[in-house]
């Protein structure tokens, strides 16, 4: 039997291994020299931003909107697809989600629409770089200046990704970024954020750990109620030993996905993904099936691919159509973008040490299932 190949999973060299046994021997295993210099490194390599890095990504976009004084009676306007942390941080901090559809193709937010969602009471805009494609920043950025708006980046799936030659996280409002181990590189869980204003990196300092603050004689204060943020050293000497080799992780998913936009083939066709160019991570490949054209379910797909060895994912469900959001008041047939790709996509393996043969392997497999 041939070797089952999951959707995705990260790659771990023996260097960053034996570094985090050190970590563990050192006995410093909370936030400490791995973390700065994991902050120093994004720093650089997002070429001299102030980076903080986090437990997690959603922790992030949590605490970015309490940088922004964003709470009760606030509208954030954010993607009707994307993963539940996105909206769910929004209601936690007490503000409304406002979705907007996405589009079909490139599964970002359609900014064409987001100008119609504006309101008195619209604070932010909290973008997807869906699958590590760039929304269009220049249009994104134009939007918020011109109706005075917060942008918090949701770039989970773009570390690496880049917008006409510039590092999604180097420039821009605030930007988060995930660690989880199925993105393009990890701590194992964490993330980090990206600050243009060092006025904002002061308030997200108080808040990540408990709100404390040392005057010069090392007497605490407590001036906000904080949360607790920080990354452990730990965690953030795996990201150490990551970091350098990210830019290759992303071009041999580059590869990949070339591969298979070569052999993808299938009557009825299915609905590929938007390409970027060479500044797109390719954090997933995630086609829509044609279903409504198939005499098979999605479910029925996603069982004959594990039944020949190849792992399938989802991503995402549409937001507005789980319970928490359509006690907001949404309703089917709200965004049908955002409902279809719900309803159709399928994640297909993606993942550096991932040969050109095993791209091979899930093409001929989709089309056989398809056929």
């Amino acid at each position: 039997t041939l070797n089952y190949l999951p959707f995705t999973k990260p790659t771990l060299d023996e260097a960053t291994i034996q570094g985090v046994v050190e970590v563990l021997r050192s006995g410093w295993l909370a936030t400490g020299p791995n973390v700065q210099a994991l902050e120093k490194a994004l720093s650089e390599y997002l070429g001299g931003r102030i980076v903080r890095t986090l437990t997690s990504a959603t922790g992030g976009l949590e605490v970015a909107l309490q940088v922004c004084g964003i709470g009760p009676g606030d509208e954030v306007i954010t993607p009707a697809m994307s993963f539940a942390a996105t909206p769910n941080v929004i209601l936690r901090v007490g503000a409304k989600p406002v979705f907007v559809d996405v589009d079909l193709a490139s599964r970002n937010i359609d900014l064409n629409r987001v100008e119609a969602a504006i309101t008195p009471r619209t604070k932010a805009i909290m973008p997807v770089h869906f699958a590590g494609l760039p929304v269009d920043m220049d249009a994104l950025y134009d939007l918020a200046r011109r109706h005075k708006l917060r942008v918090i980046e949701d770039a989970a799936h773009a570390i690496g990704s880049a917008w006409k030659g510039k590092k999604i996280g180097s420039f821009g409002d605030i930007v988060s970024f995930s660690f989880h181990p199925n993105k393009n590189m990890t701590t194992i869980e964490g993330g980090a954020l990206s600050f243009a204003d060092a006025e904002d990196v002061k308030k997200f300092d108080l808040l990540r750990f408990h709100g404390i603050s040392r005057d010069a004689d090392g007497n605490m204060d407590v001036s906000v109620a904080g949360g607790k943020y920080n990354l452990s050293d730990v965690a953030a000497r795996v990201g150490v030993g990551q970091l350098p080799l990210l830019d290759g992780f992303n071009a041999k998913r580059r590869e990949l996905v070339a591969h298979y936009f070569r052999h993808f083939a299938s009557d009825p066709a299915c609905l590929l993904p938007a390409r970027g160019d060479e500044g797109h991570s390719w954090h997933m490949f995630a086609p829509l099936l044609p279903l409504d054209q198939l005499n098979i379910s999605r479910k029925q797909f996603v069982d004959a691919m594990h039944q020949r060895g190849l792992g399938v994912g989802i991503h995402y469900p549409a937001l507005h159509l789980f319970s928490l959001y359509r006690e907001q008041g949404y309703r089917e047939g709200d965004f049908p973008n955002a409902e279809r790709i719900g309803r159709e996509t399928v994640t297909l393996p993606l993942f550096p040490t991932m040969e050109l043969a095993d791209v091979e392997r899930v093409c001929a497999a989709t089309k056989e299932i398809i056929e």
